[in-house]
């Protein structure tokens, strides 16, 4: 069923990476999830209200707040899809976040509504009037959130879509949420025990717990989170296709949002080998992951020089004294000034982003090593954060 929608709505669905094809995903998701939801709201309200059942009700007002999800996700895919303008250089794909986290604030909002009104029920318990029609609609509720869940789990996994996983994991959470409502009609009709307050109680709770889950998803990336690992990973496996690169470090991402990434990168190079071919490396490098994963890629070259023996000799003392020290990464642009009265070794020294030590420490021991072979050498370092792990 949900890929006769997408063969049938969206135009070369298979191109995932245009912007105005992830918008038509984002946008059938939506319309998906508005009709469904609200036949569900629809169906459970009715139902409830003739069982008089607190828990059925509040099940069906979650659908109503499932329905009001996919518009807010309508609309957010629509304006994140805006071009960049001069106040937005960087487009308004961000806007997909702000919409999920919104939809997460009016989930929670809801689900406190609903344990009042369940509480309520607790206090004042009512005989519920089960039937096999009451029955029937559930189990209906059930295997349509089912499927929600799968359409927007594939949808979601296929455009990369934070919001579309979050709906599907509310959709997800409303199967267990229903089938606790079902089971309490069951119990009622079988034992006579009035649970139904209890497991109104149950599916509000529920409801808060899903969305505070969805709060923590929906705003790490606006926080600023870590970038993927898939991603960084083949960023590196094209670095390591050109023989001519000696090293990279300094890998910085910037997400402005799903299509809107940003990344820079330092590439060593051979100081003494053709600047004008290394150029032309670099540049085809950038050209390469713009095209392949679709990032604005920017490289910066670092010219290191490979044959001086006092500069390799330094390097391998500095590199032995300070990467066995924890939170110590890695160290690079390793060169040497020399002076008349002292000689500068210049580098920098990569720290994991929990790296206990001071810099002075670090400083310190580098010094060290270094004066144990020339009392000249005065240790320069640069201290850099670990943003990225390559």
């Amino acid at each position: 069923m949900g890929k006769f929608l997408i063969k049938a709505f969206i135009k070369n669905h298979e191109n995932t990476s245009d912007p105005k094809v992830r918008e038509q995903y984002g946008k059938l998701a939506g319309i998906v999830g508005i009709v469904s939801n609200l036949l569900l709201c629809i169906m459970k309200i009715a139902v409830g209200l003739i069982a008089k059942s607190i828990a059925i009700v509040a099940d069906g007002i979650n659908n109503l707040a499932d329905a009001s999800s996919s518009i807010i996700t309508l609309v957010g895919f629509k304006l994140a899809s805006m071009p960049e303008d001069e106040n937005h250089p960087y487009g308004h794909a961000r806007i997909e976040y702000l919409s999920g986290l919104f939809v997460s604030i009016v989930i929670i909002i809801i689900g406190v509504q609903l344990l009042r009104s369940s509480i309520d029920k607790i206090l004042h318990p009512a005989p519920v009037q089960s039937g096999s029609i009451t029955i029937l609609i559930l189990a209906v509720a059930i295997l349509v959130k089912l499927w929600q869940s799968f359409f927007n789990v594939h949808i979601g996994k296929k455009i990369k879509s934070v919001t579309l996983m979050a709906t599907a994991a509310d959709s997800r959470n409303d199967v267990i949420a229903t089938a606790a409502v079902l089971v309490s009609i069951l119990v009622s009709h079988f034992t006579g025990l009035q649970i139904d307050g209890y497991m109104g109680c149950l599916v509000a709770l529920f409801i808060v717990w899903s969305g505070i889950q969805l709060v923590r998803e929906t705003i790490s990336p606006l926080l600023g989170e870590a970038p993927d690992q898939e991603m960084v990973c083949a960023i590196k496996e094209i670095m390591q296709r050109e023989p001519g690169i000696l090293g990279v470090h300094d890998l910085m991402v910037h997400n402005y949002g799903p299509g809107k990434i940003f990344a820079s990168i330092h590439i060593e190079v051979d100081a003494d080998g053709d600047l004008m071919k290394s150029h032309d490396m670099i540049d085809n490098i950038e050209r390469i992951v713009k095209e392949t994963l679709h990032i604005q890629f920017v490289a910066h070259m670092d010219p290191i020089r490979t044959n001086d023996p006092l500069i390799m000799k330094m390097r391998t003392v500095i590199a032995g004294a300070l990467l066995p020290l924890p939170g110590v990464e890695d160290i690079h642009d390793f060169r040497i000034v020399a002076g008349p009265t002292h000689t500068n070794i210049i580098f920098d020294v990569v720290l994991s982003t929990d790296c206990k030590l001071r810099e002075d420490e670090i400083t310190a021991a580098a010094k060290k090593a270094a004066q144990a072979i020339d009392e000249s050498y005065y240790i320069v370092i640069t201290f850099d954060k670990a943003y990225t792990y390559l």
